[in-house]
């Protein structure tokens, strides 16, 4: 089992930049789909970016594509999301996560689960 940690989060103007990391253990890192999931209160949950475990496939939810990369660096056991023209309805708690495909990420099937870490857009 990998173990997650999610930080970078923060308040920031619409319009504005965040990037998001989050540390894995272990050394099995590179053998995980990684994916952001966010949540914010009264909304479901939603699968906002996935990369497969070698970074050649990637998938983005449609209300953040354009705006949002995801990458990772398997050498520092890190994935990251960088996320640029942010707008009020991005904010919600990012959640970091491990999965076997991108394909079981969109089911909801993961294997790890990371903290969170708040992101608030002010309008």
């Amino acid at each position: 089992q990998v173990q997650l940690v999610e930080s970078g989060g923060g308040l920031v103007q619409a319009g504005g930049s965040l990037r998001l990391s989050c540390a894995a253990s272990g050394r099995t890192f590179s053998s995980y789909t990684m994916g952001w999931f966010r949540q914010a209160p009264g909304k479901e949950r939603e699968l906002v970016a996935a990369i497969s475990s070698s970074g050649i496939s990637t998938y983005y939810a449609d209300s953040v594509k354009g705006r949002f990369t995801i990458s990772r660096d398997n050498a520092k056991n890190t994935v990251y999301l960088q996320m640029n023209s942010l707008k009020p309805e991005d904010t919600a708690v990012y959640y970091c996560s491990a999965g076997i495909t991108i394909a079981t990420l969109l089911k909801g099937k993961f294997g790890s689960w990371g903290q969170g870490t708040q992101v608030t857009v002010s309008s």
